[in-house]
């Protein structure tokens, strides 16, 4: 923290201090025990954690089954993601529009035969 931050976080904690004298004592007691029950409901409650890849990590090497079932999924979600990516490519799935923007770039036509409407069914009739 710079020295502006740090005298505004310093003003910050006098005014909560001040503020805190003026509260009554059963207001005070009340605060404690909603702070206990508080504190007693997060330590049952499973935390969450950004270290979820490592707990995964140690239940793969303490229980090699469940390692096992894990890497088995991940290989069969790689496999049929790189069949589903194989099968489009040689299918020619957007080929034809490639094609059809290839032959539409390197033609010579007017831009009106563009925008004219039987110009789609003129491209269908078209020998390749």
């Amino acid at each position: 923290m710079n020295a502006q931050e740090n005298e505004i976080a310093q003003k910050i904690v006098r005014e909560l201090n001040r503020g805190t004298r003026s509260i009554s004592d059963n207001t005070v007691a009340q605060l404690l025990i909603a702070r206990e029950q508080a504190l007693t409901h997060y330590q049952q409650t499973p935390a969450l954690r950004m270290a979820g890849a490592g707990q995964l990590v140690m239940q793969m090497i303490e229980r090699p089954a469940a390692g096992a079932r894990y890497a088995l999924s991940l290989a069969v979600l790689i496999l049929g993601l790189a069949g589903i990516v194989y099968w489009q490519s040689s299918n020619g799935a957007g080929g034809e529009m490639a094609d059809l923007d290839a032959r539409l770039l390197t033609d010579d036509l007017p831009i009106d035969a563009y925008l004219d409407k039987g110009f789609d069914s003129w491209l269908k009739r078209q020998p390749r």
